[in-house]
């Protein structure tokens, strides 16, 4: 999700061109209108970390209420350090600085999907209680 839709669009065809299904939106509200009401599940946000109404870290939040197996990407271009550094986003923040590539897109999407999210529990082994 980003607030101009013409990087919107470019980051949808970025992410199609590698075979994802993207449901994008470019409003805040909308994210969170198609995090309820969609039917199938959802396993990633990828949100600018600015955005009007609604900062990034604030829109994820509400997003994982509704979707906690969802992984989070935000991207800006700010660098990682100016938004821990202040307290914008949690260290350990997937971030991909802008501009980049659908090849960069797309591997660090690749990369936030495969990696064990710190929300989700072990499932425990067969024969333990």
């Amino acid at each position: 999700m980003d607030d101009e839709p013409e990087l919107c669009a470019v980051a949808q065809e970025m992410l199609e061109a590698g075979g994802y299904t993207v449901l994008a939106v470019t409003h805040p509200s909308e994210a969170l209108r198609v995090a309820e009401q969609h039917s199938g599940p959802i396993h990633l946000l990828l949100s600018d970390v600015i955005m009007p109404g609604m900062h990034g870290p604030e829109i994820a939040a509400r997003f994982r209420s509704l979707r906690p197996d969802s992984k989070i990407l935000f991207m800006s271009a700010y660098t990682s350090e100016k938004f821990t550094d202040e307290g914008i986003l949690p260290l350990g923040s997937s971030l991909i600085s802008k501009p980049f590539t659908g090849h960069e897109l797309r591997v660090k999407v690749r990369e936030v999907l495969d990696r064990r999210s710190p929300f989700t529990r072990p499932k425990p082994s067969p024969g333990s209680p």
